[in-house]
C-alpha cells in the first residue's frame, strides 16, 4: 500500500504516523524528543525514528514510504529545508530535510509546526470549507497560520502568523522576544496558568484548573479568565482587520475549555469589530494530531504536480 511518513516534532515529544493517500493512519507511534541530551542527540533521534517508521512500512505494507513530511517548532526555512532555530530544542541551522532524505532515500518536506497544523485544519479539519482562515493555537505560546485557498502563507522570511507577538498591552509584561505587552504574555495557556497560580497562591494551579473554576462561578477565576479573553480578543481583532479571514480556528490547550472560552471570546470579538466582517469563530477539529496530519499532507504534496497528477519519486 502506498504511504508516506508523517512526523511532528515537539519540544518534549514526537508524534508520527504512516499515512495512506486517502488520509488513513496506517500506523501511529510516539516517543520522547530527548532534548535533555542536547540538539545533536535530538536530530539523531529524529533520523532514527524516521528510519524505523520506514522499515515498519516496508515490512507491513509491502513497500517503503514514497515520501516523508516533518513539522518542527521555531524558525523554519521550508524552501531550503533548514530548521533555523528552536529555543526549546537548542538547535541552529540544521539541514534537516537533506539529512532525512539521505537517511530514508525518499523526498522530504520540512514545515513549521503551527503552519503545518494549520494546513491540516484548513484541508481536512475545521477550515476545510473556508477559502481564507486563520488558525490560532493557544499553548505555551501563541502563533498563527494564515490559510489561503488550500495553502498556508509563510511570509517573505518565514515569520508570517506570529500573532502572539502583537502588542496588546503597550508597556506591559516583558516578553522573551524583546517587546513588552505581547499577546502571548496574557492569553496563552502558560500565561493563564501563571496568573491563576498567582491568584490562588498555588504554584501547581494551571489554566485547566482556572477554566474549571470559571465554570463553577469562582469570581477570582472569572476575573483572571476575562483578562485573558479580553487580551485575546484585542489581538484577534487586529489580525482579522489585517487578514479578513472567513473562519477563525482556535486550538491548543486553552481551547479544550470549550464554551467556557468560546462564549465570552465570541462576545468580546463581536463587541470590538466596527467595519470589519465578523468571521466564524470555531474550535479546531484535529486536536494534537493536526501537526502529524499536516506533515502527511506536506509529504503527499511532494508527490503531486500542480495540475493534480501523481508523480513517482
Amino acid at each position: 500500500m502506498r504511504h508516506v511518513i508523517a512526523l511532528d516534532v515537539g519540544g518534549t515529544g514526537m508524534k508520527a504516523a504512516l499515512v495512506a493517500q486517502d488520509g488513513a493512519l496506517l500506523h501511529q507511534s510516539r516517543r520522547a524528543t530527548g532534548r535533555e541530551r542536547g540538539p545533536e542527540a535530538v536530530v539523531e533521534g529524529i533520523l532514527d525514528f524516521a528510519a524505523e517508521l520506514s522499515a515498519h512500512g516496508a515490512e507491513h505494507f509491502g513497500e517503503p514510504a514514497s515520501a516523508a513530511g516533518v513539522a518542527v517548532p521555531g524558525i523554519v526555512d521550508a524552501d531550503r529545508g533548514i530548521a533555523v532555530y528552536a529555543a526549546n530544542l537548542g538547535w541552529r541551522d540544521i539541514p534537516l530535510r537533506d539529512l532525512l532524505a539521505e537517511r530514508l532515500g525518499t523526498p522530504v518536506a520540512l514545515g513549521h509546526d503551527v503552519r503545518t497544523g494549520g494546513l491540516a485544519e484548513g484541508r481536512i479539519g475545521a477550515g476545510q470549507d473556508a477559502d481564507r482562515f486563520l488558525f490560532v493555537p493557544l499553548g505555551t505560546g501563541i502563533a498563527g497560520a494564515i490559510g489561503i485557498a488550500g495553502r498556508v502563507e509563510a511570509g517573505a522570511h518565514g515569520f508570517a502568523g506570529e500573532i502572539g507577538h502583537i502588542v496588546v498591552r503597550p508597556g506591559g509584561s516583558p516578553c522573551p522576544c524583546g517587546q513588552r505587552g505581547c499577546l502571548e504574555r496574557y492569553a496563552s495557556a502558560a500565561a493563564v496558568s501563571e496568573a491563576w497560580a498567582a491568584a490562588t497562591g498555588d504554584p501547581g494551579a494551571d489554566a485547566a484548573d482556572c477554566a474549571k473554576s470559571v465554570a463553577s462561578g469562582d469570581p477570582n477565576a472569572v476575573r483572571v479568565w476575562q483578562h485573558a479573553v479580553d487580551a485575546l480578543a484585542d489581538g484577534l481583532v487586529t489580525a482579522l482587520t489585517l487578514l479578513d479571514p472567513r473562519t477563525l480556528i482556535i486550538g491548543g490547550g486553552l481551547a479544550e475549555a470549550g464554551d467556557t472560552l468560546f462564549t465570552p471570546l465570541r462576545e468580546a470579538v463581536r463587541g470590538r469589530v466596527t467595519f470589519q466582517k465578523l468571521p466564524t469563530i470555531v474550535p479546531a477539529a484535529l486536536g494534537d494530531t493536526a501537526g502529524c496530519l499536516g506533515a502527511g499532507l506536506l509529504a503527499w504534496d511532494l508527490l503531486t504536480t500542480t495540475d493534480g497528477t501523481e508523480v513517482t519519486p
